[in-house]
């Protein structure tokens, strides 16, 4: 059976037992495999954004402390801590795993104080932006009201969701 990391067809994922279909989509949404869980039901996709978009409701439409649990699992960007593997990958993508040392110091403090202010990690998706786009932007929005960061996490989930979807299952 395919995992995730491997290519999968949509007839694949439609074809699968509701273990499988877990275990292949688990990690699209950042240590939540319960999302994949709630999409099962909801097969046959048509597409790959029919598949994300069903992904995504059951995430926002989840219980308030779900969501935050979602939200909260996310990882600080360029932590030294473990991540997932398609977290690690996408931040050495933006060059995260090369700040210097003084980029380091600032992208921490700024992760410190933007959790601090709203209790969930700094979200953003990094794929195509560059380290000083990403330590301009969580300066810009630690700024931010409480309710625009719950939003704009999750229109930042949904882009990281969107692209593992797309790299993982082939239309």
């Amino acid at each position: 059976m395919k995992t995730e990391g491997s290519c999968l067809t949509l007839t694949d994922l439609n074809l699968m037992d509701r273990q499988h279909f877990t275990q292949a989509l688990g990690g699209i949404f950042e240590h939540s495999p319960w999302v994949a869980e709630a999409a099962f039901p909801l097969r046959p996709f048509t597409s790959v954004a029919h598949l994300h978009e069903v992904m995504l409701e059951a995430a926002r439409y989840a219980e308030e402390t779900t969501q935050l649990e979602l939200l909260r699992a996310h990882p600080d960007l360029a932590t030294r801590m473990k991540v997932s593997p398609l977290s690690a990958a996408e931040q050495q993508g933006a060059g995260l795993d090369s700040l210097s040392n003084e980029e380091y110091a600032q992208l921490a403090e700024c992760n410190q104080r933007y959790t601090e202010k709203f209790g969930f990690p700094f979200i953003l998706a990094v794929r195509g932006k560059s380290k000083s786009e990403i330590l301009r932007s969580i300066a810009e929005r630690i700024e931010s009201s409480l309710e625009l960061e719950q939003e704009r996490a999750w229109i930042e989930i949904g882009k990281i969701t969107r692209f593992r979807l797309e790299d993982l299952v082939v239309a």
